[in-house]
């Protein structure tokens, strides 16, 4: 028998899941089991359970249904619990270093006890250091094993159940479990008070709890809120059923009560219409289940326990207010982006424009007409067009004055309705119609045609949107406008800042590739990327804004829930973008092809680096003449600078093509006949075509420290791996690179990566999102097996 079972829950944060399981298996004490509680054996965080349940024996998988909730998880993982004793740790926490060790042996001090109690550290894991031990343990509490009686004042009840220990013969001997419901910890930890015979205290931090920093969900508003008038109603009735000593009676009723006025004392935890009836449960429970309160030793009476509060007080006022919908900081007006210069798929950064103060819409409505049309305004404006031809103050004069205007313009439209038939779009910060927004457009135009759209722009690349497309310069009036009025409004990126969640509105987030590097959150831990990224409670501001969020394949998934923690649902309906490599015929790779300058016949191999932390500019250590000299004479390189570098500043020579500024990179990726790349995530979408790919890894183990990576790469490559440029160019030369062992790498990978892209992507989400068709009515993902890619130009896929 272990002597510890340790029960971990993993509804909901299957991103942060591994790490959990990493801290308790590091620790020095190994005597124990883990149960990792999941959804469902295809459930996200069931995969990544049962990776460790294969790779050592103390790791076993249980499931519970999510209607369960927390309550039926850690019942499911109690039942089958085999340890002396049992803790529970939340699927998104830590056990510190050392804990198993301190635990096991502080019981061997005290003896055998039914609940050990402990601290824990409270640490908001999206930005800051562990803010020291939470949940103290009082000073005056004994350091050996005691009666409960003999420190009435310490339950369990406003204690969260994985901060003890409890004894596994103690629990199943008097039968308990989690009650079912929210607030299921207090009702746990009252009935293990009432039952306990013989308690002690380790007053060590065990746990490091992370705190989400949209704060706990019993915080929120809801019917949920009368579960803690049930579970309190619980615990007492057992009190009195057992008998409890009036001396620990009072002391427990004071807890459990206390609990229940924090709650009422907060006007938006309980909706306004059942106000009444909560604070009228309030007061009969006090009523029902008050102790009789015995004399002091000086003879009077003690206080009574705390009234409960009125319906007519402050505190039951429940006078809150609604969401604002015109709030939110002004819009950037000297770029109009209001974004950083991370790499990540949601960079961070922050706009520097003053913020503009919520107005009431009257004063907006008629204050806008009279600034547009007053005098100095419009000489202001003149002046500005005046000082573009000469005199900068004048300039400045004039572009504040736009300003002014634009934030006026964006505040009165956010007092207009919603335009629900409008669309508006963004991808890489306004550079194109490109990636899975455009992909997104144009599946819309054809299943949701009354559909309006808008593609947002940067200033000088209008020419990047399709004549055809509606579209809107970033930062101008109009932009401000449809941002808006928009229902929807989707992007690859983030949007600024500035731009305010409208109730109502939709926002996707597509997301533009698969993580191999660090992203978000994430980044926190590298400083040459976390010093470049700015404020990551500015980044998870903008992931509130999220509705839905895109993934193209389970790995994706607990990647961006661990990077960009939010409130959004995850759809696993594939990239869009990459609908083309399943749907193009042999004719499509040829006009691109041509289209590109790929000679006749020979073999294009697109070499696409990724852009480096610690770099300021593109560089590449490959020659890439020399490459294509030594790889063969057929061979001509498509090169493919990250998007970052697209200045328009190389030129094609000899056999390198330079396809750097091409506005598709799916239409580059179909006309290539293999892949070389590092470390870019183009390699997860290659795969689709199922041709050959080359990782030239020359610098993995730098990139790896300074960026920091989700996985292995080196581990789980796509095709096989050169170091140095002779080794890549002897792959080409030797045709090893298209081999067997390059098909069966890339099998695994493709398995592993290709999970939901099959061509019918944009569908999916076009019904699911703007149709709003339920997840069962959406066309089913078509098996790895079953799919057709694309047909290479020169080479017969595996």
């Amino acid at each position: 028998m272990p002597r510890f079972s340790i029960i971990v829950p993993s509804h909901g944060v299957a991103g942060r899941l591994s790490q959990a399981l990493d801290s308790v298996l590091v620790q020095s004490f190994g005597d124990f089991e883990l149960i990792a509680v999941c959804d469902a054996p295809d459930a996200p965080a069931a995969d990544v359970a049962a990776g460790y349940a294969g790779r050592d024996a103390r790791v076993s998988v249980v499931h519970s249904p999510p209607s369960e909730g927390l309550a039926g998880a850690r019942n499911a993982g109690l039942r089958v619990a085999t340890g002396a004793y049992l803790l529970f740790l939340d699927g998104d926490d830590l056990l510190l270093p050392g804990a198993l060790t301190a635990l096991a042996g502080w019981l061997a001090e005290t003896g055998e006890v039914d609940a050990l109690y402990f601290e824990h550290e409270r640490t908001p894991w999206w930005e800051g250091e562990p803010t020291g031990p939470a949940g103290r343990l009082p000073a005056e509490a004994p350091a050996h094993a005691v009666a409960p009686g003999e420190v009435p004042w310490l339950t369990g009840v406003r204690r969260p159940a994985w901060s003890a220990a409890y004894r596994r013969a103690f629990v199943t001997g008097h039968g308990l479990a989690f009650p079912a419901g929210h607030h299921t910890d207090l009702g746990w930890g009252g009935l293990v008070t009432v039952a306990a015979e013989r308690i002690a205290v380790l007053r060590r931090a065990v746990v490091r709890h992370r705190e989400r920093r949209q704060g706990s969900r019993l915080a929120l508003p809801g019917e949920h809120q009368f579960d803690l008038l049930d579970q309190s109603e619980r615990v007492l009735v057992r009190a009195a059923e057992q008998a409890l000593d009036a001396r620990r009676y009072a002391p427990l009723f004071d807890q459990v009560l206390a609990a229940v006025l924090e709650t009422a004392a907060h006007p938006d935890r309980v909706p306004a219409r059942r106000r009444r009836a909560f604070l009228r449960r309030t007061r009969a429970l006090h009523r029902r289940h008050r102790p009789a309160r015995a004399a002091r030793p000086d003879g009077r009476r003690r206080p009574a326990a705390p009234r409960p509060p009125d319906d007519r007080t402050d505190a039951g006022a429940g006078t809150g207010t609604g969401p604002h919908t015109g709030t939110g900081t002004a819009p950037d007006t000297s770029t109009g982006t209001g974004t950083g210069t991370g790499p990540d798929s949601a960079s961070t950064g922050s706009s520097t424009t003053p913020v503009l103060r919520p107005a009431r819409r009257v004063a907006v409505t008629r204050l806008l007409p009279l600034v547009l049309a007053h005098p100095l305004f419009r000489a202001l404006c003149a002046a500005g067009r005046a000082g573009a031809r000469g005199g900068r103050a004048r300039a400045a004069v004039a572009t504040r004055a736009r300003g002014l205007a634009t934030r006026l313009v964006y505040r009165w439209h956010l007092h207009r309705p919603l335009d629900e038939n409008l669309v508006v779009y963004c991808a890489y910060w306004g550079r194109g119609y490109a990636c899975n927004p455009a992909a997104l457009h144009a599946a819309a135009r054809e299943l949701a045609p009354h559909l309006r759209a808008v593609f947002l722009v940067e200033p000088g690349r209008e020419h990047a949107v399709p004549e055809d497309v509606e579209s809107a310069v970033i930062g101008s009036p109009r932009y401000w406008t449809v941002l808006a009025r928009a229902k929807y409004l989707v992007n690859n990126a983030n949007f600024a800042d500035a731009v305010v969640k409208r109730p109502g509105s939709v926002h996707l987030q597509t997301q533009h590739g698969t993580p191999l590097k660090t992203m978000g959150c994430d980044q926190s831990t590298y400083p040459v990327v976390a010093a470049r990224s700015g404020s990551f409670t500015k980044l998870l501001r903008r992931v509130d804004r999220w509705d839905y969020n895109l993934s193209a394949n389970r790995h994706s998934t607990e990647m961006w829930e661990r990077a960009f923690p939010g409130a959004y649902e995850a759809l696993e309906y594939g990239y869009p973008r990459n609908d083309l490599y399943y749907t193009a015929d042999a004719g499509a790779v040829a006009r691109a092809r041509r289209a590109l300058g790929v000679p006749q016949g020979a073999t294009a191999v697109l070499y696409a680096p990724t852009h480096r932390d610690h770099r300021t500019g593109f560089e590449t250590d490959l020659d890439l003449e020399a490459f294509c000299a030594a790889a063969g004479e057929d061979v001509v390189v498509l090169l493919r600078a990250h998007y970052f570098y697209d200045h328009g500043g190389r030129h094609s020579s000899g056999r390198v093509i330079d396809v750097t500024g091409h506005r598709s990179t799916e239409e580059v990726c179909l006309a290539a006949d293999a892949l070389v790349t590092d470390y870019s995530s183009i390699m997860f979408d290659y795969a689709n075509l199922d041709r050959p790919m080359v990782v030239y890894a020359d610098d993995w183990e730098v990139y790896r420290e300074t960026r920091g990576v989700c996985f292995d790469l080196m581990e789980c490559p796509p095709g096989p791996v050169a170091r140095t440029p002779g080794e890549l160019a002897r792959l080409f030369r030797d045709g090893s690179y298209a081999g067997a062992r390059s098909a069966a790498l890339r099998a695994v990978f493709r398995e592993r990566f290709c999970q939901y892209d099959d061509g019918r992507a944009a569908e999916r989400v076009v019904r699911r999102v703007f149709l709003g068709e339920p997840p069962e009515a959406l066309p089913p993902v078509v098996p790895l097996a079953r799919r057709v890619p694309a047909p290479a130009a020169t080479l017969v896929r595996s």
